[in-house]
């Protein structure tokens, strides 16, 4: 390919990022690294990757911190790294706007596979669907442009976020499974893996609902999925 997506992988364990560059490179990407979070934001900032790989535990300035500074500017899709297998830390992962989750040891190939599951969603353009606008309360969601307003304000939504709601948006009054969610969003190789459903449901009832857990519009079908409502 010639013009390659670039992956910046932030880590302070040089002989992981040597790795990583093999097998990412292998795979056809463009590979920038940096050893530490300062680095990684500078290399952010001047390369402007498709995504980044992101270590917890780093000196200087760690995989949060780094995280929390990444989307104060920008949506880039965000895999993190972490030696923790702790559901708090994946909690905490997807509160930051991560947009994936990888517990160390781990499969470079299987890693591989999930930087293009993620980049592969992201240049996915919405399905232009008549409307193109839907309003839903004090909610504008533009698919097209692939924007969401609350009381005519921005909401900050991760590509993640937006495509999980586009997609409920475009099938609104329709009940989708936890499945069907997880192949449309996440792609193939997360099936099964319904707590990235759950997880990611809650995070848009947090932004875009007056009361998260009596919600307007993100319904929860019980034993089955979620649908949304405009009204």
């Amino acid at each position: 390919m010639n013009d390659r997506e670039k992956v910046l992988v932030i880590d302070d364990d040089t002989t992981l990022l040597m790795l990583l560059r093999q097998s990412l490179e292998k795979a056809g990407y463009q590979v920038i690294t940096a050893t530490n979070g300062l680095a990684g934001l500078q290399q952010m900032y001047e390369r402007r990757p498709d995504i980044i790989i992101l270590d917890v535990m780093m000196p200087r300035m760690d995989g949060w911190e780094t995280c929390s500074r990444i989307r104060e500017v920008s949506q880039i899709p965000i895999i993190m790294l972490t030696a923790k297998d702790e559901e708090a830390d994946k909690i905490r992962g997807f509160t930051y706007g991560v947009d994936d989750y990888v517990t160390k040891p781990f499969s470079f190939a299987e890693l591989t596979a999930r930087v293009g599951a993620i980049l592969h969603r992201v240049k996915q353009a919405t399905p232009a669907k008549s409307p193109d606008v839907v309003v839903a309360g004090d909610l504008t969601i533009e698919l097209e442009n692939r924007r969401v307003l609350r009381d005519g304000q921005p909401v900050d939504l991760t590509p993640t976020e937006f495509r999980l709601l586009a997609v409920l948006v475009e099938n609104v009054g329709r009940v989708l499974s936890h499945e069907q969610l997880l192949t449309q969003v996440w792609g193939y190789e997360y099936a099964g893996d319904t707590g990235y459903v759950k997880r990611y449901i809650w995070y848009l009832r947090r932004k875009l609902e007056d009361d998260p857990s009596n919600p307007r519009h993100i319904i929860t079908e019980r034993g089955f999925g979620y649908s949304f409502r405009k009204e």
